[in-house]
């Protein structure tokens, strides 16, 4: 099952649920409403609350992990909506229906061909497939269509340190964070957009995840990350006082003593 969570190393999402924020706040002004009507002896003919649409319901299953009953939701809506294919295709992507979820991605993109967020996941699918080059082909075209976003820049720094290709991955790492600084840190999130977060060789990224924070002035992060990256067995560890990226931190007191733990791997 992927995992929502942040740094995981699974498939998360990247766009949060706004509708459930909208109907709680709806529901807190209907019964405030209720109560002053009450104090004031004002009419209590208030206009009913609007019903829930077939998408609405759909995205209520996909928050409580109900996927399969997601899709049936989302398929008594209409036919010809991109948006609903996309959705079907990201609860497949839940249940590990990897070609299945493809289908309605590739719908939802024969429905709108500038639809940038199924076309990001259409690259998510080769990412899970390990086929790096066409997942770098389908997030650039979503980039075109999106224009910046952080989540699908953060992508494409996924699949070129996949393919190891680390200098092109810390320049879309690092132009991820300037976009959101919170990139990396986003939990439990739900929406139409897949963030991919599996990445093998956890000491390597979360070493480069180090030098993006460092260089973006994240100083807490940049240690965190890397002393994750020591803990996890990164080789050349005598080389990381030297590298231009921690230059801002070579005399903070905090990275000296970090270096001077040495922390082993676990």
């Amino acid at each position: 099952m992927i995992s929502f969570s942040g740094l995981r190393f699974a498939c998360c999402l990247a766009v949060s649920l706004a509708p459930f924020g909208s109907l709680a706040q709806q529901s807190t002004v209907t019964d405030s409403g209720l109560r002053a009507s009450a104090a004031t002896n004002t009419p209590l003919n208030s206009p009913p609350a609007p019903l829930l649409t077939t998408e609405m319901r759909g995205d209520i299953y996909m928050a409580r992990k109900m996927y399969r009953e997601a899709i049936d939701m989302y398929r008594e809506g209409p036919a010809d909506s991109p948006v609903l294919a996309n959705k079907i295709g990201i609860a497949f992507h839940q249940l590990m229906e990897f070609g299945l979820a493809k289908k309605n991605y590739e719908r939802a993109v024969k429905l709108d061909p500038k639809y940038a967020e199924a076309i990001n996941n259409l690259g998510t699918i080769y990412y899970a497939q390990t086929n790096y080059r066409r997942a770098i082909g389908y997030y650039k075209r979503a980039l075109k269509y999106s224009g910046p976003s952080a989540s699908i820049e953060a992508n494409l720094g996924a699949a070129y340190f996949s393919r190891k290709d680390y200098n092109q991955a810390m320049e879309w790492y690092d132009q991820a964070l300037k976009l959101d600084p919170d990139i990396f840190e986003h939990h439990s999130t739900f929406g139409t957009l897949l963030q991919e977060r599996t990445i093998g060789e956890r000491a390597t990224f979360h070493l480069y995840l180090a030098k993006s924070y460092a260089k973006s002035g994240a100083k807490e992060r940049a240690l965190i990350y890397l002393r994750k990256a020591l803990e996890e067995g990164i080789k050349d560890r005598k080389k990381i006082p030297d590298m231009p990226e921690f230059a801002s931190l070579k005399t903070d007191p905090a990275f000296k003593q970090l270096l001077e733990e040495d922390p082993k791997p676990l």
